[in-house]
């Protein structure tokens, strides 16, 4: 009896000491939270949280084009991510979720006792909603404090937000590694997919990330990443998420993770960066997390024909002038070939350039050999496709074509090489590592890296939008974007601008100048100048139609001092062109005057659009993450018929009615002030300029005749077949810069190739008689070297759209004229022809039966 008392006795002061020590711990729980609740932010914040994403760059037509930012993020709701990967977190990271407090009374328990054996901090009490907490709120610091806050937010959180809101936020915050933030993230950086396309395997070593992303990466440390992985799949069996087969058909699965990284769609690099420097500077560095989807102009179908156009251009330039021999040796006839491994090693230390991938030369037989290609494809170059290799001698010389391959390569050589069935297209530099697929075919061809550079811009003569945009031929080989960055001599792509000025001081397209050699002495140089023209074939009186068709050099001076060159470069001005930058002597009138390619396209696009100076941009439209528009481009627009549009407008109508004609008017000033580019010239001035540049592709005369003759641009007439484009040569002295540009409907583009070293000239190729007759064999100017590049994206850019008719102005007639003197006649053979003047400006006088000549002389000084 008296031991039951005692027993009694003590087990009270047990309860009493228990229930004090709770109380005692109750109460400090109390007066921590108490302390720690001011410091603790608001977890309501959780609900309108914005994640940092990248900011996106996309095509007119919503091709992404590039992705810009530290954290890569591809947010989900939690409808989108695959049950077997929300099984695979919750089994691996918090099995208990959905049913403790947000704190798993459990695992802190188990946290305490292994702190009490060890000594040693575990993280193994967190749950998925601390972690929420933590990487919402606090740091990562292993602090006691850090713990009793992430325990109350976590509790917090848990009052605040449902159980899937938690889920979510958490697998979108979560980091795994190579910048990637969220499954979402995760499933595009190490699988090239989303998240609905992962196996089970892929679930499992994204889900055993979050413990050490950089230790359990699959791609650095993918032995650390399978032990992982079983981990995951063990726990997954283990709360029955999965059976043994799913189990083993898993774990024997290779670890197959590789760097991907964005899911480009469209290779416009050198117009993703020009959107990255406006979007900064706008925006400033919170536009890299804000998840900012930026809309260019630009057009998937014509950017993917620039890109191609300009690199096949260059290519062939560069190939018809030699082969400069391989990159480098890997080893010489008399040593030992590398192992493939090792072979492999050096190859994948290569960039892609383009199309263009690095290959070792494993063999050579008499007319082919055997190559292993960067990725590890074998593959074999026959003859064909490397006959063009003669030996680059100078720019201006060759050696001999070669005769067999032996000629051209040795065992060893690292050369670059394009596959001919799959052309895998340029990726932002972040994307050389990415694994490409192997190709269909192992047929390859012999190539090299473009020493030349070059430009070509496309954009709408409506309002200035950029189609198509190239700046060079790789951005991974040089990051200059000559579009708007190489300020290069244009060359005759000035004469339009000159015979423009002639049109508006009372000349037309049948004034005759003078096509005469020039002999001038100039006083201050104590030398004559003797312009000439190239080739230097001169024709007498000419009409400036004719002339500007040709590019009669010599012409050009005579406007130029006809007109004085105060008054041309003020008209030079109109198009944009800066004046104080403009050479102040007649060398302008051959082009002299440096100007990047943008500038002269978007002055072509006056001649294109009726006379209306549109400014050149590039981005549409801004949204936030949310698809609000942030920012929306509003254009001046070119637009002849938009004060009768305006004025015949129902809704207009309905309006005026009532309030008189005072509205309408108040409309069409307002359209005119607001909405309208400014007009530089005349509509007919703009109109015969077009003319005289359409003749400079589809020429004139009569060929039965034999009085036929060719424009500069005869090329795009046999390739394009269509009466309703125009476009102008260019090449400057010693053929360092070619141009050329034109237009179609509602296209304007330019095309420019040369070094970007200014010592070096485009020079001339031999004709190789191992190539056929298309080959481009001779000197190098604007119709060789720059103009194909136009026409094969003309090709493309024009598809589809309807050839059309010449828009009239209507302040034009038309009268018959002398094609020889620009005389009125009465003749309809092929003496004669239609031509358009501006009312007024018609020739008034017949031309007589036997005129002669209408100059009497050639001045010598």
């Amino acid at each position: 009896m008296q031991s039951a008392k005692i027993v009694m006795k003590w087990l009270k002061r047990l309860l009493f000491l228990i229930f004090l020590g709770g109380s005692l711990g109750v109460a400090a729980i109390a007066g921590l939270y108490f302390y720690f609740a001011p410091q603790l932010p608001d977890v309501s914040s959780l609900r309108d949280v914005q994640l940092q994403t990248p900011m996106r760059v996309f095509s007119a037509d919503g091709e992404l084009i590039s992705q810009f930012g530290e954290k890569r993020r591809i947010p989900l709701d939690i409808e989108d991510i695959p049950e077997q990967m929300l099984h695979a977190f919750l089994a691996t990271e918090d099995a208990r979720f959905y049913s403790h407090p947000g704190i798993d009374p459990i695992g802190i328990t188990r946290a305490a006792i292994n702190l009490i054996i060890t000594g040693e901090k575990s993280q193994g009490a967190s749950t998925i909603t601390q972690q929420v907490a933590r990487n919402f709120f606090l740091t990562r610091e292993k602090t006691y404090i850090r713990k009793i806050k992430e325990i109350f937010l976590a509790i917090k959180i848990e009052q605040e937000l449902s159980k899937d809101e938690i889920l979510a936020l958490y697998l979108n915050k979560i980091p795994l590694g190579y910048r990637s933030f969220g499954v979402g993230a995760a499933a595009q950086v190490y699988y090239g997919k989303t998240v609905d396309q992962l196996t089970l395997a892929q679930i499992a070593v994204i889900a055993g990330l979050p413990k050490a992303p950089s230790a359990l990466n699959p791609i650095r440390s993918p032995e650390r990443a399978r032990d992982r992985r079983r981990v995951v799949l063990g726990r997954m069996l283990e709360t029955g998420y999965i059976d043994q087969t799913a189990f083993d058909e898993a774990n024997q699965a290779p670890i197959s993770a590789s760097y991907h990284g964005a899911e480009i769609t469209l290779a416009a690099p050198y117009l993703a960066e020009m959107v990255r420097q406006q979007i900064l500077e706008q925006f400033g560095e919170e536009a890299y997390t804000s998840g900012m989807d930026v809309y260019t102009t630009i057009s998937a179908k014509r950017q993917n024909a620039a890109t191609k156009a300009l690199r096949d251009n260059l290519k062939s330039y560069d190939q018809r002038h030699g082969f400069r021999g391989a990159i480098k040796q890997l080893w010489q006839a008399e040593q030992s070939p590398l192992s493939e491994s090792e072979i492999i090693e050096q190859l994948d230390e290569m960039p892609n350039y383009g199309s263009l991938r690095a290959a070792a030369v494993l063999s050579v037989e008499e007319q082919q050999a055997q190559v292993l290609v960067k990725g590890g494809h074998h593959g074999t170059i026959v003859w064909d496709n490397m006959k063009w290799a003669r030996r680059f001698i100078t720019d201006t010389r060759q050696g001999p074509a070669p005769k067999s391959a032996h000629e051209i390569l040795s065992s060893g050589d690292i050369i670059w090489v394009e596959n001919l069935s799959t052309v895998v297209d340029e990726q932002p530099s972040e994307n050389d590592a990415t694994e490409e697929p192997a190709p269909e075919e192992n047929q390859y061809a012999l190539s090299q890296l473009p020493d030349a550079g070059a430009a070509l811009v496309a954009i709408s003569p409506l309002d200035g939008a950029i189609e198509a945009l190239v700046g060079g031929f790789s951005f991974n080989q040089s990051k200059f974007n000559r579009v708007t960055q190489a300020s290069r001599q244009v060359g005759s792509n000035i004469k339009p601008f000159l015979y423009s000025a002639a049109f508006e001081h009372g000349m037309t397209l049948a004034s005759l100048e003078n096509d005469a050699p020039i002999n001038r002495w100039d006083k201050a140089m104590g030398v004559a100048w003797r312009p000439k023209n190239s080739p230097p074939v001169y024709d007498g009186p000419i009409r400036l139609r004719v002339a500007l068709a040709k590019s009669k050099n010599v012409v050009s001076v005579r406007l130029m001092r006809d007109l004085g060159i105060d008054t041309m470069i003020q008209h030079l001005a109109k198009f944009g062109f800066p004046a104080n930058e403009l050479p102040r002597n007649e060398s302008l009138s051959l082009g002299s005057a440096s100007l990047t390619p943008m500038q002269v396209a978007s002055a072509y696009g006056s001649f294109a659009n009726g006379g209306y100076l549109v400014s050149p941009y590039f981005i549409d439209r801004i949204e936030d993450g949310e698809g609000n528009i942030l920012f929306q481009q509003l254009p001046k627009v070119a637009c002849d018929s938009c004060f009768e549009t305006i004025a015949a407008s129902p809704e207009l109508d309905e309006l005026t009615s009532q309030t008189g004609d005072a509205l309408k008017q108040c409309a069409i000033s307002f359209a005119n002030e607001e909405d309208l580019a400014p007009r530089i010239i005349s509509a007919e001035n703009a109109f015969l300029v077009s003319q005289a540049m359409n003749s400079a592709i589809w020429g004139g005369g009569s060929w039965a005749h034999k009085t036929g003759w060719n424009g500069t641009g005869w090329r795009a007439a046999r390739e394009l077949k269509r009466h309703d484009i125009a476009g102008k040569t260019g090449t400057t002295n010693d053929a360092k810069d070619a141009w050329f540009s034109g237009f179609g409907p509602d296209l304007v583009v330019t095309s420019w190739i040369g070094f970007d070293s200014f010592d070096r000239e485009l020079g001339e190729a031999a004709y190789n008689p191992n190539l056929g007759k298309e080959q481009i064999a001779g000197k190098e100017f604007g119709a060789r070297t720059a103009q194909p590049a136009w026409i094969d994206f003309m090709k493309v850019g024009l598809d589809g759209v309807p050839e059309q008719t010449w828009s009239v102005p209507k302040n034009i007639s038309t009268v018959r004229i002398d094609r020889a003197t620009g005389l009125l006649t009465n003749a309809s053979d092929h003496t004669s022809r239609f031509e358009y003047f501006v009312k007024g400006s018609e020739p008034t006088e017949y031309v007589k039966p036997s005129s002669g000549s209408v100059f009497d002389s050639e001045e010598l000084f």
